[in-house]
């Protein structure tokens, strides 16, 4: 049998309260009682089942994500996936609970994180807006020992715990790869669109991007990153302006959000002005405009597997478990017109 929480306490010679508290991280222990916990709990191979914890106590362990508002439809299969593995998880005494702030927003970010109690929350999944608020929210996150995980959007020198995402950086690459091959020996300009180059995603993508591009494709000439803040309107209406800007512009990268608009921007234009497109997310428009042949390529992420990812990866740092580090990571998925699932 699995050894318990009463073996850990007979082991060490201490109480069971004594083993809560060190499990825990509480305060009010001695540090060499501490180290004899901690002794038991290695040589007993003793590993804590949270739900089993709850479910004995009556307690509830609580999981905030807080997830960017707005049209992105990405971000709201992000909170979708999210409630969904709240309604499941609840049965055992986890409690998944959603807070949306606006888009690139530190502000509202640290906001939302301050207004968290460190008494009842047991985790925290984001996407990262990097800003000296968020910093502060997270430093006090860290200190009251509650696990922190950023998701899709990293902010790796602050006090998280781990990213849950895909390689941004590769990302970038793998759409110069692809742009590049779509335009072997064709010579122009490749237009960039970002939501905003405040967030970590969306400037290593555009890293990654230029580092293949500048290297491989010299044919091929990137220009200056145009922001739509993951926008409808604002961004249909940039990429018409660059369209019409600058004639020669024979790709585009969507770095962002926006498909919307961006679509909308191209059905305007006739077949043979229209650039190479490759995009980021699967979703019922950027689908149709894969089968249409307005977009030729989408970088896609599983929204599911991060989640999960996420829960299991704060699971593990409260039950000190060790992940199973092929099932945490977040595959680059690249979708044609011909292999659409």
């Amino acid at each position: 049998m699995r050894p318990t929480v009463h073996d850990v306490a007979q082991s060490a010679g201490v109480s069971l309260s004594t083993v809560d508290r060190v499990i825990n991280g509480r305060e009010g222990v001695r540090a060499s009682t501490v180290q004899r916990v901690e002794a038991a709990i290695r040589q007993l191979g003793f590993v804590r089942n949270l739900a089993a914890a709850n479910l004995a106590k009556g307690r509830v362990y609580s999981v905030v994500f807080i997830i960017p508002e707005g049209a992105n439809s990405f971000m709201r299969r992000l909170e979708s996936e999210a409630r969904e593995a709240g309604r499941q998880m609840a049965p055992d005494g986890i409690e998944l609970g959603v807070v949306t702030v606006p888009a690139f927003d530190g502000h509202a970010l640290a906001e939302a994180l301050n207004r968290l109690d460190l008494d009842e929350i047991g985790g925290v999944a984001l996407v990262a807006t990097e800003s000296p608020p968020v910093r502060q929210a997270l430093a006090r996150l860290h200190k009251a020992n509650v696990p922190v995980v950023t998701l899709v959007s990293d902010a790796p020198s602050f006090q998280r715990h781990r990213y849950v995402g895909i390689d941004n950086v590769a990302a970038g690459r793998t759409a110069a790869s692809l742009l590049g091959r779509f335009l072997r020996g064709v010579k122009g300009k490749i237009a960039l669109v970002a939501g905003s180059m405040l967030v970590r995603d969306h400037v290593e993508r555009r890293m990654g991007f230029d580092q293949v591009i500048r290297t491989e494709y010299p044919n091929l000439e990137a220009l200056s990153v145009v922001e739509g803040r993951d926008d409808r309107m604002a961004t249909r209406r940039i990429v018409e302006q660059c369209l019409d800007r600058d004639s020669d512009v024979v790709g585009l990268y969507n770095i962002g959000a926006g498909n919307l608009g961006l679509i909308e921007a191209l059905s305007e234009r006739p077949v043979e002005r229209r650039p190479m497109v490759v995009a980021h997310e699967l979703s019922a428009h950027t689908r149709a405009a894969l089968e249409s042949g307005l977009f030729h390529a989408i970088i896609n992420q599983d929204a599911g597997h991060e989640v999960r990812s996420a829960i299991r990866t704060l699971r593990s740092l409260t039950e000190q478990r060790t992940l199973i580090e092929g099932q945490e990571h977040i595959r680059i998925e690249v979708y044609l017109r011909d292999n659409l699932p």
